[in-house]
């Protein structure tokens, strides 16, 4: 059985690559090692929608040009539901949610979500800073280069404070940063340090077992975050579980349960 091409995808199954996301990555395929050579793929369901589009398209008075080598392949998205990270998008939320309860003058935020920063920053002035400063303007957000371990603010000065989905990585190397196994409690020290008296802090980590998971985080358990935030008022709290649902004020029993959750406290300094 033998299969012709248009000589304009020709280029494309000699070298598909370029053409391909990570969408591919895991993705069946048909191949035929005659025309397209040892590990040489192109889904063959994609090739037939391309050139029906390209059909339809010609009733389209010429809007556009569709040609193959235009092609940027996206096979993962054709789902029953919109996927989503859990994580992010609800700590993330809840977060915005806060601050859109308590409206403070200025907000600090440590290295937490740009896409968090970015949108409060439309109702809540912020001052975002990161070990790796990021290089982003908008009004009502100033960006700075700050460091976890020696924050530059002066004591009890911040009235809301923000560190979520950060603190984890403190002194594993990822990022560039120095190896301590201390250096998350570091961190926590100096947040505790900067907060002003009545001042809130929205704080988020990994919730479970603890252990580190080097490089990329550690796993607290909800009872080592209230230790290490002793000092302060717990206002609310909110939890994704593994399985990705958001609940406010989990009880201990969902809170034990879980191996990879994510913990979301709002804390007052008295």
């Amino acid at each position: 059985m033998g299969c012709n091409f248009p000589r304009e995808i020709n280029s494309v199954l000699i070298s598909p690559s370029r053409f391909l996301d990570n969408g591919m990555r895991g993705q069946t395929f048909l191949s035929s090692q005659r025309i397209l050579g040892p590990k040489r793929m192109m889904p063959w369901s994609y090739l037939a929608e391309f050139f029906r589009f390209r059909r339809l398209s010609r009733r389209d008075d010429g809007r556009f040009t569709v040609k193959f080598r235009d092609a940027y392949v996206q096979l993962r998205d054709d789902t029953s539901t919109t996927g989503f990270d859990q994580h992010y998008v609800y700590h993330t939320a809840w977060a915005a949610r806060v601050l859109a309860r308590t409206r403070p003058e200025i907000h600090v935020d440590i290295s937490s979500s740009l896409y968090f920063t970015t949108i409060v920053s439309a109702f809540v002035p912020v001052r975002f800073y990161d070990y790796r400063p990021a290089d982003i303007k908008l009004s009502g957000l100033e960006s700075g280069s700050g460091n976890l371990l020696s924050l530059a603010f002066p004591d009890n000065s911040v009235r809301s404070l923000s560190c979520m989905h950060t603190i984890e990585h403190i002194g594993l190397g990822r990022y560039g940063d120095p190896l301590d196994p201390k250096g998350d409690l570091k961190a926590i020290s100096e947040l505790l340090r900067v907060l002003a008296k009545g001042g809130d802090l929205l704080f988020v980590v990994p919730i479970g077992k603890p252990k580190v998971m080097f490089n990329a985080h550690r796993i607290y358990s909800w009872a080592q975050v209230m230790e290490y935030f002793n000092s302060l008022k717990l206002l609310e709290s909110a939890l994704v579980t593994d399985g990705g649902e958001f609940i406010l004020d989990p009880s201990p029993e969902i809170r034990a349960e879980q191996k990879y959750g994510c913990g979301c406290f709002w804390f007052r300094k008295e």
